[in-house]
């Protein structure tokens, strides 16, 4: 019967191994699951190991089981960034429903209001909202970049939608002078600039929190 120091090395080997595969960091880790990256630290390096509550949250994170958390690890281990791969699945899914929606939609109201309407729009709102859920998915797994294509993406396919939405409406009004419509794209232009600057800003807060969190671990290490 091995002992608990052992148990708790291969629980720490598994836990190293599957933040890796996931293409994280510890202190990325501590805060998806909103704990220190010390705790991280001492459950990596074999000096403790963390509840059921958390084996059970780290498990759904990596789409594994906690008994692949517990086990010695086969061989025959799971390829790198396994929940990337099931992160990116889900987007797709996502993404797959939104358009299903809108083609339900525009084959709805081209059966019931022939001709009454320009119902091809469907389809052009379904990409801003399609920028709405990949925006939320990648905000949750904290994806940066995809969070940051997708707001932009927001940003313009609705003004686009707006656009298009507004020279349809004066044109079965009678309305022919639209040529005022392009002034709408200059809310894009602020817009997209307020998403740089808070993108940067978030980049730069989580580069001086990580400066800071070393600064104090290299105080509290004793000179040899």
């Amino acid at each position: 019967m091995e002992n608990l120091e052992t148990t708790n090395q291969r629980i720490a080997k598994n836990l190293i191994y599957y933040r890796k595969a996931a293409n994280l960091t510890q202190a990325e880790l501590a805060q998806k699951i909103n704990y220190s990256d010390k705790s991280v630290s001492k459950w990596e390096s074999g000096n403790g190991v963390p509840d059921i509550y958390i084996l059970l949250k780290l498990a759904e994170l990596y789409g594994i089981t906690v008994n692949d958390l517990v086990s010695e690890r086969s061989s025959a281990a799971p390829p790198k960034r396994m929940s990337k791969w099931r992160h990116i699945l889900i987007m797709l899914l996502s993404s797959g429903i939104v358009w299903l929606v809108a083609t339900v939609v525009f084959v709805f109201l081209n059966i019931v209001f022939p001709k009454k309407g320009e119902w091809w729009l469907a389809f052009l709102y379904a990409v801003p909202i399609n920028a709405i859920v990949i925006t939320s998915l990648a905000a949750a797994w904290k994806y940066k970049i995809t969070n940051f294509v997708a707001v932009s993406l927001l940003i313009w396919t609705a003004l686009v939608a707006v656009y298009v939405t507004s020279r349809v409406v004066m044109v079965r009004l009678g309305h022919e002078d639209y040529s005022r419509l392009w002034l709408l794209f200059l809310l894009g232009v602020p817009l997209q600039a307020l998403e740089t600057l808070w993108c940067f800003f978030r980049w730069s807060l989580f580069k001086s929190r990580g400066g800071e969190k070393k600064d104090k671990k290299e105080k509290k290490t004793p000179e040899a």
